[in-house]
């Protein structure tokens, strides 16, 4: 018994060229996104991922994925900015749960607890939310070592006291052990604009050329149904 398979596949040109336009325009869109993103701190390159089977798919074809590569760290006037001078996030908690950023803006609410600027609490390595019992007149008086322990000056005893260490985590929620946190820092993204530029040249090239191979084919059928309207 002899068993013969395979694929054929024949499609209108015309569908084939408008399914390529959508693809590319949902490329471009990455781009855009992250040209948008470049002065954005925390910020993180998105990658497009092409399937093999973009051809026939479409953009369900496509799927993107994050680049993480640590970004331009620029020194800041606030104590309270931290940067990650290696591969992790923080971990901070709001109504919608546990979620990872490498944006380390924060801030100190009056009742001490360390939040971001969208007002998420701020988690420890040990997973609780990080509480100041002193609030300093001073945000220099908060120090945070490169393991993201963090001490404040007691005024009465004159002394630093220990707070709790920040959780730094890699992309899977496990602790990072030398995470480089820099104390009055921070990280920008890690785009860079000449290869975001160069990357949607080729793109809109070929958007071009889709388009032009769309207008041709409707052109044509345009002037079919104008000869069998005639011929009627």
């Amino acid at each position: 018994m002899i068993i013969n398979g395979g694929i054929s596949y024949l499609e209108k040109g015309i569908k084939t060229s408008i399914r390529a336009m959508q693809v590319q325009s949902e490329l471009l869109a990455m781009s855009n996104e992250n040209v948008n993103g470049f002065d954005k701190v925390g910020y993180q390159r998105k990658e497009s991922v092409v399937s093999s089977f973009t051809e026939f798919l479409g953009v369900n074809g496509l799927s993107q994925t994050t680049d993480d590569k640590i970004g331009r760290i620029s020194m800041s006037d606030n104590p309270l900015d931290l940067a990650i001078a290696t591969k992790g996030y923080f971990q901070t908690r709001s109504d919608e749960g546990v979620k990872l950023t490498r944006d380390g803006r924060f801030k100190i609410d009056k009742n001490g607890n360390l939040l971001t600027l969208e007002d998420h609490q701020v988690l420890s390595n040990a997973g609780v939310p990080i509480q100041l019992h002193i609030i300093p007149d001073d945000l220099k008086k908060i120090k945070i070592d490169d393991s993201g322990f963090i001490s404040v000056y007691n005024e009465k005893t004159r002394k630093m006291e220990g707070v709790a260490t920040i959780g730094v985590v890699d992309a899977n929620g496990l602790l990072v052990m030398e995470p480089k946190v820099k104390q009055g820092y921070n990280e920008y993204s890690n785009v860079s604009l000449q290869n975001e530029f160069i990357g949607m040249m080729p793109i809109i090239r070929n958007f071009e050329a889709n388009r032009q191979v769309f207008m041709i084919q409707n052109q044509n059928l345009q002037k079919v149904i104008n000869q069998l309207g005639s011929a009627s």
